[in-house]
């Protein structure tokens, strides 16, 4: 019997040793003081081990099994997690466990899946969402920044959705991925080297290498797991990535810049949202290290939220970078399944002019192959509403 039990005890703890913990929320336990987890779970353990074996009831050996499986745990260590995945989990562990040992909380991507129905609400456009038919969960799980979500919906394709705000629908997505990367490119005449920032669906690389003449596609993601979703589950946008020009680094985008100086004639900033990891994209240190890593006559190009919602943001960001640029202007598309249906750019130029005219055109071929760019739209993408020139620009408007 002790053999019997020393066995089932050993397999039970070292199936479970790591996941036993105090009950706690996050590196916190009850009385409030911060442990190291590996000791505590070894402790934890070797009580465990002492206990089972002083039990001879079988009644409170199953009594104590089924409480330690259903106490809460905190795990911080990526042996621990690695220990408790499963195959199918490989993925997510290997992106959890690197870099932070608690993995991060949030927002959860499933609570907005009502009746069969993603709902999109954000605090960035209070009293309205967009709604679409789910057929489909392809893929749910928290990265290391952020909460990513991916489902077929019933008349938009695939649906990439970060921190339930809507990135990408296979449906409209040409309508931002063309604009925001042909913009600056066709506003700049003879583009060598492209940054990009963010992006990590594919989109811009893939309009980028539609540019013959681009020698070199940098991209810096700050989250592996969206690319990785994107190839599997956006395929048509991903394939940017199979463009041999194209170098990835997993990492920071500002750092990036900070070691590459008057580097690229052209950097795209495809960010989501100010809020979160993102939220340093939309302030003026960036725009000053864009400046910095731009070479003379180059164009930067980022995601400039919406005019009917985000003026108070877009405005005092013009003001500011219009200090450093030699050009700033906004520019704007249609999209149907972002907020209020537009999404704008923010466009800006270091010792060179405005980009509201294109210096190029795209070549027959390649003009057949888009799906919203023409050199007509990239004039009239600039022409804003009286209203938004009022309070974007303080233009006065007759």
């Amino acid at each position: 019997k002790k053999h019997e039990s020393t066995v089932a005890c050993g397999l039970f703890c070292r199936i479970h040793r790591p996941l036993l913990a105090p009950i706690c929320l996050g590196p916190r336990t009850l009385d409030g003081e911060k442990h190291n987890h590996q000791e505590t779970n070894d402790r934890l353990a070797h009580l465990v081990e002492h206990t089972w074996l002083g039990m001879h009831c079988p009644g409170k050996k199953l009594l104590v099994l089924l409480l330690l499986l259903s106490i809460p745990v905190a795990v911080d260590s990526s042996d621990s997690l690695q220990q408790s995945c499963s195959s199918e989990d490989k993925t997510l562990c290997n992106s959890m466990s690197e870099g932070s040992s608690d993995p991060p909380q949030g927002l959860n991507g499933m609570d907005l899946v009502i009746d069969g129905w993603f709902h999109e609400r954000g605090e960035l456009w209070p009293g309205q969402a967009m709604s679409l038919k789910v057929n489909k969960v392809l893929d749910h799980h928290r990265s290391l920044y952020q909460d990513v979500l991916v489902f077929e919906s019933a008349n938009h394709g695939n649906v990439l959705v970060l921190d339930g705000v809507i990135q990408v629908t296979e449906r409209d997505e040409h309508a931002y991925q063309e604009m925001i990367a042909h913009l600056p490119l066709y506003a700049h005449p003879d583009p060598k080297k492209v940054l990009v920032i963010g992006g990590g669906d594919g989109g811009v690389l893939r309009e980028i290498g539609k540019h013959p003449g681009v020698e070199e596609i940098v991209i810096c993601e700050l989250d592996a797991d969206v690319i990785e979703v994107s190839k599997k589950y956006l395929p048509s946008l991903a394939k940017g990535y199979d463009d041999p020009r194209v170098t990835i680094h997993i990492m920071n985008g500002a750092k990036f810049m900070q070691e590459n100086t008057n580097s690229f004639d052209v950097i795209i900033t495809d960010s989501s949202d100010p809020i979160g990891p993102a939220s340093v994209l939309f302030e003026t240190p960036f725009y000053n290290a864009m400046f910095s890593c731009l070479r003379e006559g180059g164009i930067v190009c980022t995601q400039g939220e919406c005019m009917w919602l985000h003026v108070d943001l877009i405005q005092p960001l013009i003001k500011s970078i219009s200090q450093t640029y030699t050009d700033v202007c906004y520019a704007y598309t249609s999209i149907p399944t972002y907020p209020s249906g537009q999404i704008g750019f923010i466009i800006a130029t270091k010792d060179r002019g405005g980009c509201d005219k294109p210096a190029r055109k795209p070549s027959p071929e390649v003009q057949k192959g888009l799906q919203y760019y023409t050199p007509e739209m990239h004039e009239a993408s600039f022409v804003l509403p009286a209203f938004a020139r009022r309070a974007i620009f303080g233009e006065q408007v007759e």
